[in-house]
């Protein structure tokens, strides 16, 4: 019996981790900044031990997949600093809710780098997802605002990534992608926080349990989850795995009520927006599933 579902209570353990690094940005208290630095450098060392342990491809050959690489791991950064100062403004929930529509950011980014038709359907579950973040903003203070903009900033980056990664994973193998982005990253935020002055003594201020928290963060949560991630889509397919991640933000909202408390910040129009959301960005998925199995069904025929 547990070896039939395995994979499937693997696919779901990672969901759940990743649906915890919101979490972890309102457990972990040190600046957004500082808490993406460290996540990435523990990621960057984690990932390189078990690459080479599980011996995984880590280089890339091609120099111009490099140089998009290059892009595309400066563009993680920027997503994981917007999303966790996105989160450090307002809530966990917000941010990981802002982030379940970065699927949609991908119905209009795919269709100008992979020069696929434009979809109204898609379009029109967009517009959707409007109506569901007035509901959910619609007593936001100044700040709240200003967290939710973030939230939707970071969610376009992971839009772009993911369509960008999808490509590279052509002619580059996934496990090098990652590796290399988080080595940019790396630089490319070091580099932020030099020109900030900020790459200081400060960076390793932190509490022994914020230490604990980055270890699992940057180890559990980032490494073990794509390489998990590999190995499940490889047993169950990409599909499977793509629909579950939407049970992400579900997670999160879950987690948030009894470790941070925040349904006692959050009212009625906050969970009717985001449960709007949250169907749509799965209807979306089952949407996009659909026209896949029709596209194969016309090259078969």
């Amino acid at each position: 019996m547990f070896q039939k579902y395995k994979y499937h209570l693997l696919m779901h353990l990672i969901i759940f981790m990743w649906g915890f690094t919101g979490i972890l940005g309102k457990l972990i208290h040190i600046e957004a900044q500082y808490l993406v630095w460290h996540r990435i450098l523990i990621a960057f060392i984690s990932l390189l031990i078990g690459l080479y342990l599980l011996k995984m491809p880590m280089r890339i050959h091609n120099r111009k997949a490099m140089l998009k690489v290059f892009g595309t791991g400066i563009i993680v950064a920027l997503h994981w600093i917007t999303f966790y100062t996105s989160i450090k403004l307002s809530t966990a929930s917000l941010g990981i809710l802002c982030l379940s529509t970065a699927t949609l950011h991908v119905t209009w980014i795919e269709p100008l780098v992979f020069k696929k038709k434009f979809s109204w359907v898609e379009f029109l579950f967009g517009s959707l997802v409007i109506f569901g973040i007035y509901f959910v903003s619609s007593d936001f203070d100044e700040k709240q605002y200003f967290a939710l903009a973030l939230g939707l900033i970071s969610a376009l980056c992971a839009g772009f990534f993911s369509v960008f990664n999808a490509k590279l994973a052509e002619e580059v193998p996934s496990s090098a992608i990652t590796l290399h982005e988080m080595g940019i990253g790396l630089v490319f935020l070091s580099g932020m926080l030099l020109y900030n002055g900020k790459l200081d003594s400060n960076l390793f201020k932190m509490s022994g349990s914020d230490f604990a928290w980055l270890i699992f963060l940057g180890v559990c949560c980032t490494s073990f989850a794509f390489i998990a991630t590999i190995e499940v889509m490889k047993r169950l397919g990409a599909f499977t795995v793509s629909l579950s991640i939407n049970l992400e933000p579900v997670y999160t909202i879950l987690l948030a009520i009894p470790i941070l408390h925040e349904d006692e910040l959050l009212n009625g129009n906050f969970y009717a927006g985001s449960a709007m959301i949250i169907l749509v960005v799965i209807a979306n998925a089952i949407y996009k599933s659909k026209m896949r199995e029709r596209e194969l069904k016309k090259t078969n025929t």
